[in-house]
């Protein structure tokens, strides 16, 4: 029984350490660039400004069909799937845009690599672009993303842009700021354009 309790403490203080680990990364890791322009206690507006992009398209309806498949791809590419070999840094969060007619899936890449630094994928698939600037609004939750989720946190986002007469236009899009195999202080977010000088 002692036996079974140790290795029990064990199992608890490696997979507590692992997690600190993880978090430590993140806090690391590049996020992409935003200013706050309006927030309140469910929600706030963001503006992006332009962002390059390694993107993948697919016919997956949903987060749990396009999230593995998708992340492999991306991330093949930024681990040396290009034609100089050359390893990216991660950024987050990862983007998705789940729809019925055409979904995607993008890494953001590093501020400080512009277009011509950045090398052809090997996967025809991995298409790079640019962004352009825009106005979003967004609501944030936590734990581990399901469709579930995602259906009802834009649904919850859609309500209170209703209430305050923001506009918003096109999809309503997912941003995942962990990896998979973290499972201590997850951040997850709803993202959706909005036409917000209007509102100034």
């Amino acid at each position: 029984m002692k036996t079974i309790i140790i290795i029990l403490i064990v199992a608890i203080t490696v997979f507590l350490i692992f997690q600190s680990f993880l978090l430590m990364s993140a806090n690391k890791t590049e996020e992409q660039k935003y200013t706050v322009v309006f927030q309140e206690k469910d929600f706030e507006i963001r503006f992006y400004p332009a962002a390059t992009i390694a993107t993948i398209s697919s016919n997956a309806k949903t987060y749990k069909d396009l999230s593995g498949p998708g992340f492999r791809k991306l991330a093949g590419y930024i681990f040396g799937g290009n034609e100089e070999g050359k390893k990216i840094p991660m950024t987050s969060p990862v983007h998705m845009d789940v729809n019925d007619s055409a979904s995607t899936m993008s890494f953001i890449m590093p501020s400080s690599l512009n277009d011509e630094d950045l090398p052809k994928p090997n996967d025809p698939d991995v298409i790079i672009s640019k962004t352009k600037d825009e106005y979003v609004a967004i609501i944030r939750f936590s734990g581990f993303a399901s469709d579930k989720d995602l259906n009802f946190y834009s649904e919850k986002l859609q309500n209170i842009l209703n209430e305050k007469g923001i506009i918003s236009y096109g999809h309503y899009r997912f941003l995942g700021y962990n990896p998979p195999f973290q499972f201590i202080g997850r951040r997850n977010e709803i993202i959706v354009s909005v036409e917000w000088e209007k509102n100034k």
